[in-house]
């Protein structure tokens, strides 16, 4: 029962931002809410099938899979340009093709290239990127970007926040381990109370649904979708291998070559499916390595248990609608403490395996000014870089690692 309750906590974790991407991307297609129902079930299916795969053929790391934020760009304008039997075809494709890379290891040879200032800085990265994501949470940005919730959506942040505080200290045995659980519960409850929780999702849906194969139809293979969503796939892997190398040190587990490519190809096996099955791309979840972090449970059974409960969330809309409807205070209290445990894995393993000299001083400083940076960049003025220049660029994780990359190996020759 134990296992089953630490599983759930795994999807409480996950839940809210995995649900956000089929709801972004809905929205801005314009799906009324019965199909963006459909569209929150393949999500959930999918991921579910995802994170089973990577935990038994993957990489088998403690890691679980969601919808990737990288792919809302490539999904809105391949659904709204095209249709959605676009998007079945270019994730598809897609899948396929970063399967085949993790498959024949072309992914792997990029380890060496992951020295410990480049390791210790992706996961600073992994981390302290999501600032930005978990303020907005905190302030209900996303539910009402006027600001008239301002000041019960800090009461549930900090009501959240406090409790999962206070768990994760104070209390002993199996208590111990369910901070998010208790902490979102009482937010949760706070927030119905303050009427910041919105049903209108659940009411939509039905409460048993099978999913189905290719509910927006047959798959359509446009070479101009596909080329789109390549660029999302190429910020997918390099995230993807930094939250690799998060896991690893946080989960204390050793990372090689072999654990990375067949990371890599779970994933884009993954994708293929979400594809057949009408979802979006999926990749390693962030939230869940700052949940191991926060619990130091490392339980591959554990995060097993949760892909079970997502596939059987996507049997049961009904239920997934209530979890989908925790507001973003809830999970703005949640995520200051996770996504702050990622960053400071990172800064404690260059503590304890970096030298602090003047060249890895200035890759450090470079590249976190860089990764922080970047993703701060208005979008009408990323719109005027080519499309893969500005995918990356919003992905504080992946141009931190880039540079971080870059830099490390020119110092090297220079030297």
């Amino acid at each position: 029962m134990k296992k089953i309750v630490l599983g759930f906590q795994h999807v409480l974790a996950m839940f809210g931002a995995t649900v956000t991407v089929p709801l972004v991307v809905g929205n801005a297609i314009g799906l009324p809410l019965e199909q963006i129902a459909v569209l929150i079930q393949a999500v959930l299916l999918t991921m579910g099938i995802a994170t089973l795969l990577q935990t038994t053929i993957g990489s088998k790391f403690p890691i679980v899979q969601g919808s990737s934020f990288a792919f809302i760009p490539a999904l809105t304008t391949i659904g709204t340009t095209i249709s959605l039997a676009a998007v079945e075809g270019a994730l598809i494709v897609g899948g396929l093709l970063e399967a085949f890379t993790g498959a024949f290891g072309l992914i792997g040879k990029l380890k060496k290239l992951f020295t410990p200032v480049v390791t210790g800085i992706t996961i600073m990265l992994v981390g302290f990127s999501l600032a930005n994501t978990a303020m907005q949470y905190t302030f209900n940005y996303f539910g009402d970007p006027t600001g008239t919730s301002i000041p019960q959506a800090a009461f549930v942040a900090l009501l959240t926040f406090f409790t999962t505080v206070a768990i994760t200290l104070k209390s002993k045995g199996t208590l111990k381990t369910m901070p998010v659980i208790i902490g979102a519960t009482v937010g949760y409850i706070a927030s119905i109370a303050l009427g910041l929780v919105d049903f209108s999702l659940v009411s939509s849906m039905p409460y048993f649904n099978l999913p189905q194969v290719m509910p927006w139809g047959m798959p359509v293979f446009d070479v101009s979708a596909i080329f789109i969503i390549l660029f999302a796939f190429l910020v997918s892997i390099i995230e993807s291998v930094g939250d690799y190398h998060a896991i690893s040190t946080i989960a204390d587990e050793s990372i090689d070559n072999k654990k990375i490519n067949k990371g890599i190809a779970s994933e884009g096996l993954s994708c293929t499916i979400a594809g057949l099955l009408g979802g979006c791309g999926t990749t390693s979840y962030s939230e869940n390595i700052g949940l191991v972090a926060l619990t130091r449970v490392s339980s591959l059974q554990v995060v097993q248990i949760g892909a079970v409960i997502l596939i059987l969330f996507s049997l049961i809309p009904k239920f997934a609608g209530v979890l989908a409807s925790i507001p973003g205070p809830v999970l703005g209290g949640l995520t200051i403490a996770l996504y702050g445990m990622i960053g400071l894995t990172g800064l404690k393993l260059i503590k304890d395996k970096v030298e602090l000299n003047d060249k890895n001083t200035l890759v450090l400083a470079s590249s976190l000014i860089v990764g922080l940076g970047s993703p701060q960049l208005p979008a009408e003025f990323l719109s005027h870089f080519h499309p893969i220049i500005s995918s990356i660029l919003e992905s504080g994780m992946a141009i931190g690692a880039i540079t971080a990359i870059v830099l490390d190996q020119l110092f090297k020759i220079k030297n």
